[in-house]
């Protein structure tokens, strides 16, 4: 996990080697982000790759076609793409002064117990760009369907600046 430093956000992505992809465009009737005061929340983001489009190894049930290691990089790249929704919602990653929460829901049969371990996918990427900024609250559920079959979903509520 990085250290809470000075040094900025796109250093941090670039040093892990992650380019933000364009913000993915809502699957439904629903905003991609709402912005309230000083929260910015983040509606869930499928692990849409940087072509726009959903892997075959991200997509079925955790505990049957989609290994653990496969989920747990799909919660990484529904994270990443919770970053894009946030930077077109504020312009710059470097407003968000703290991530206070992440939902995840993972896709998954009904024995599967690693949730967990997916999820942490996600969270270890907030922790590795924010440092301890990017440690969070958390809740993750195993659930019977996700939109497009997809394995993971992500969302986020993220602290800002004015």
């Amino acid at each position: 996990m990085a250290s809470d430093t000075s040094e900025g956000i796109q250093t941090r992505l670039a040093e892990l080697g992650l380019v933000l992809p364009a913000a993915v465009a809502p699957v439904a009737n629903y905003a991609p982000f709402m912005l309230s005061g000083s929260l910015l929340i983040v509606s869930g983001q499928l692990p849409f790759g940087a072509d726009g489009v959903l892997a075959l190894h991200h997509r079925g049930k955790l505990g049957g076609e989609v290994l653990t290691a496969h989920g747990r990089d799909a919660a990484r790249l529904c994270a990443v793409n919770v970053l894009a929704q946030a930077q077109a919602a504020l312009g710059s990653l470097e407003r968000i002064s703290r991530c206070l929460r992440l939902g995840g829901f993972i896709n998954c049969r009904p024995h599967f117990q690693d949730l967990a371990v997916v999820m942490n996918g996600a969270s270890d990427l907030m922790a590795d760009v924010f440092g301890d900024r990017g440690r969070h609250a958390r809740a993750t559920i195993g659930v019977a369907q996700l939109p497009l079959d997809a394995a993971v979903e992500v969302e986020a509520t993220f602290e800002i600046r004015a």
